[in-house]
Parts: C-alpha cells; sequence; structure tokens
C-alpha cells in the first residue's frame, strides 16, 4: 500500500527500483525491437552533459548531422604497416569514437529540450481550456438567472395588472365603486409595492443578463486562446517525439559502430605480435556474449510479464476506487489502466511542494498507485501518438482511441516505455510499467483523459465506461 501523498509534487526519479516488466510473450515477439529501442534511450537524456551550453544556457535547438567514414578492417590492416599511416588511422578512429559521443549527446539534449517545452506547452492549453470552460460554466449560471429574474418580473406585471391596473384606474374615477377612501389608498398602497418590486426584479433581470453576455464574450477569446495553444501543444509535441528518434537513431549508431572501432584502435596501438585476426575474434565473442546478454534480459522480461498477466487474471469486473481489476476489459471496450487504489482525484487540489518542485492547483488526471514496477494497461484499443520524457509528466505514453477520445499516462518507470509510436495497441494491453519520474512523489500512474484534446475528469468518463477508477 502506497503511502496517502502519492501525488504529483517533488522530482525523483525510479532507477533503484527495476521489476524487469515487459509485454507478455505474444506482445514481446511485436513490440521487443521498439520497446529495445525505448528501453535504451530511457533517460539517458537526463545524464549527459550540455554539448554547446554556454553559462548554464543551452545551445541550438538544432544539432549538426554526423557522417561517418568508417574503417575497414582492410584499412585497419594496411595501416599497421606504415607508421605514418598508423597513426594517422589512430587519430580518424579516436575522432570518430568522439564524434559519435558529441552526436549522441547533442541530439539528447535537443529532446531533452524540446521534451520540456511539450510539457509547458501542454500544461498551458490545459489551463487555458479549463479556464475556457469556467467561464462559459459562469455564462451559462448568469444567463439562467437573466431568465430566471425575467420570468418573476413578468409575473410580477401580470399581478399587477390584475390587481392594479386598469381596473384601479377605473376605481379612482368611480371612488362609489369602493367601500370608502381607506379601502381606495389600501389598493393604491398595494400597488406602489408592486410596481417597486417589479422595478427590482427587471434591474436584476438586467444585470444578469449584461454579465452572461460580458461573460459569453470572454468565454469565446478564451476559447480562441485554447485552441491557439492546442496547435502550439501538438507542435511541441511532434518536434520532441521527432527529435527522441533522432537521439535514439544516434544511440544505436554508436552501439553499432563503438566497439568495432574500439577493437580497431586496439589492433592499430598494440606493439605485440598480436594480430587483427585475433581482434576480430574478440569482437566476434563481444557481439555473442551481448546476444546472449539480450537474450537473457528478453527471458526475465518475459516471466515478469507473464507474473503480471497472472496477477491479472481473475480480477474480473471494472475495479474501484481502491484498486484492482487492472487490465481487464469490460462491455464497453475499456480497461482499467492500472490495478492501483486512487491516491488523487482530479480537480482542484491544495499546493504542496518538496525539494525542487511544487504540485499543481488543479489536478487533470487521477493517480492510481499499485506499486513500483506495476503493470500499466491501455485504457482502450488506439494508437500511440507520443512515447517518451514529457518533462514534469517523466516517461509518458499518450493514445489516440479515435473520435477526439484520448488518454495519458504519466510517471512510467525508466525503461518501462514497452510500445512504440505509431504502433497500434489493444484495450487492456501491457503498455508501460510503474514508476516515479518526472514531477512526481512516489511509484504511481498519472492517468488522464481526453476529449477533443482537452482533459475531462477520468472517474466521470471511465464511469460513463463501465469502469471505476
Amino acid at each position: 500500500m502506497q503511502p496517502e501523498n502519492v501525488t504529483d509534487q517533488a522530482v525523483s526519479d525510479d532507477t533503484s527500483v527495476d521489476c524487469g516488466c515487459a509485454p507478455s510473450a505474444r506482445e514481446q515477439r511485436r513490440l521487443w525491437p521498439s520497446m529495445n529501442r525505448r528501453t535504451a534511450l530511457g533517460l539517458g537524456i537526463l545524464g549527459v552533459a550540455a554539448i554547446g551550453a554556454v553559462g548554464g544556457t543551452l545551445g541550438p535547438l538544432v544539432a549538426p548531422a554526423f557522417a561517418a567514414d568508417y574503417p575497414s578492417w582492410d584499412d585497419v590492416v594496411a595501416a599497421k604497416n606504415n607508421e605514418a599511416a598508423k597513426a594517422a588511422e589512430v587519430t580518424k578512429i579516436q575522432q570518430l569514437i568522439a564524434g559519435l559521443e558529441a552526436d549522441v549527446a547533442a541530439k539528447q539534449q535537443v529532446a531533452q529540450q524540446l521534451a520540456d517545452e511539450f510539457y509547458v506547452a501542454q500544461q498551458a492549453y490545459f489551463d487555458a481550456a479549463l479556464r475556457a470552460d469556467q467561464l462559459q460554466q459562469q455564462a451559462d449560471e448568469q444567463a439562467a438567472a437573466a431568465t430566471d429574474a425575467a420570468n418573476k418580473a413578468g409575473r410580477v406585471a401580470a399581478q399587477l395588472y390584475r390587481n392594479g391596473g386598469d381596473d384601479t384606474s377605473m376605481e379612482l374615477f368611480f371612488a362609489g365603486s369602493a367601500a370608502g377612501a381607506d379601502d381606495l389608498l389600501a389598493r393604491l398602497g398595494t400597488m406602489d409595492k408592486l410596481v417597486q418590486r417589479n422595478q427590482d426584479v427587471y434591474a436584476q433581470a438586467v444585470t444578469a443578463r449584461d454579465s452572461a453576455q460580458s461573460l459569453s464574450d470572454q468565454a469565446a477569446v478564451q476559447r480562441a486562446e485554447r485552441d491557439r495553444l492546442q496547435k502550439i501543444a501538438e507542435e511541441k509535441m511532434v518536434a520532441a517525439q521527432k527529435a527522441a528518434d533522432e537521439a535514439q537513431a544516434a544511440l544505436d549508431a554508436q552501439n553499432a559502430k563503438r566497439g568495432e572501432l574500439e577493437a580497431q584502435l586496439a589492433a592499430l596501438q598494440d606493439a605485440t605480435a598480436t594480430t587483427v585476426a585475433q581482434y576480430e575474434e574478440g569482437e566476434r565473442v563481444r557481439k555473442e556474449q551481448e546476444r546472449l546478454r539480450r537474450e537473457e534480459e528478453a527471458r526475465r522480461a518475459k516471466e515478469e510479464a507473464d507474473r503480471l498477466a497472472q496477477q491479472n487474471q481473475g480480477g474480473g469486473g471494472g475495479g474501484g476506487g481502491g484498486g484492482g481489476g487492472g487490465g481487464a476489459v469490460v462491455g464497453s471496450g475499456w480497461a482499467r489502466p492500472s490495478s492501483g487504489w486512487r491516491s488523487s482525484g482530479y480537480g482542484p487540489r491544495t499546493v504542496q511542494c518538496g525539494n525542487s518542485y511544487c504540485s499543481s492547483g488543479f489536478h487533470y488526471g487521477v493517480d492510481l498507485a499499485a506499486g513500483c514496477g506495476s503493470a500499466i494497461y491501455a485504457a482502450s484499443a488506439g494508437r500511440v501518438v507520443y512515447a517518451g520524457w514529457n518533462g514534469g509528466y517523466g516517461n509518458y505514453i499518450k493514445i489516440d482511441h479515435g473520435g477526439g477520445i484520448g488518454s495519458g499516462y504519466g510517471h512510467i518507470r525508466t525503461g518501462g516505455i514497452f510500445v512504440g509510436v505509431g504502433q497500434w495497441v489493444s484495450a487492456g494491453q501491457l503498455i508501460a510499467s510503474e514508476g516515479n519520474t518526472g514531477n512526481s512523489f512516489g511509484c504511481h500512474v498519472h492517468f488522464e483523459t481526453y476529449v477533443n484534446g482537452s482533459p475531462v475528469n477520468p472517474i466521470y468518463f471511465m464511469a460513463d465506461r463501465g469502469i471505476s477508477v
């Protein structure tokens, strides 16, 4: 059971928690290549020194492409027989290794900055959408008040006509129809009170109507601002994902070539009788060992995925605020994204601060805490449109379910993203494992639901689909 303060409040990282969670065997066969790429990148972007940073500021956002002319083993053999050629080849290989490292670091720096910009833009859009909804709600309330006041004024006018209108005017001329002067004055006094009351109600109706119009105008302006910020957030998301993919490609290139370059460098620098063939054999052995290591990781990952699947079996139903039922698909085609208990709800909340960050004053999702490394499932079928770092959300996945409906999953553990951008996922599919990345204070998944891009309360949204969160 997680502590009560498991919310998005402070900065921490869950690198000490590594459950090895991964997709099922079937999912693993289909997803492992993209999962390995994501796992390899992880949060490496956080641990790389900023290339080109001056005085703590970030360098250019566009990193130069790294093009390399890699030497072959034939080049190495030829260079070993000539000291000048050998020295030149050594320098070239050293520069290639340094270039690979710099290229990865520069691209990871760009990816980090753009991911943080995506988070800021996304939150600005969410805030604008909330403000637009609040203004429209206030406008609707004032319009209702104006209608109510107008109806009251109409009822008073009708009463005035019946009790003090034409009939009373006639009585002023035909005093004999009244019982006496006192009776007539009493009637006129009643009429005066009705006139005064009608004026007050009429004034209330006019004030409410004007307020409703003003608030409605403000809401229209805010909706325009919301739409502008939504476009910016979407552009930032695309740019952040592109930068992350480029950083991963650079890392893949480095991993693919660095071992061979270091072996070639060692062969050139070796002054003994050790042959190049021996270095090539050593490189072959190293690659085989790497292959076996990855197979062992895959085996452990499969075992962990099977364990999570067994935990999920028999959960049934949609679960509840107290947890349970993670990944179980109900008749609506939706599933609870976690078996965890709800540690924080949707809406306004007290701002709490940690060492470096403060929680937001409005929580745009619900937090479900099942424990570090626990399974996170797709709430419904859809296509992954983002998978990577997202500022305060830490590692984050966003799924487009079609029809303007989407869902988001934040604070995923380092190396715990099991799907890639563009991939189709089914309802209840294992997509990630729970962590503590980003602005978080304890392992949990921050779950959001979107309608036309704007966040809506997941508690009500999921309840309409037969799921309790």
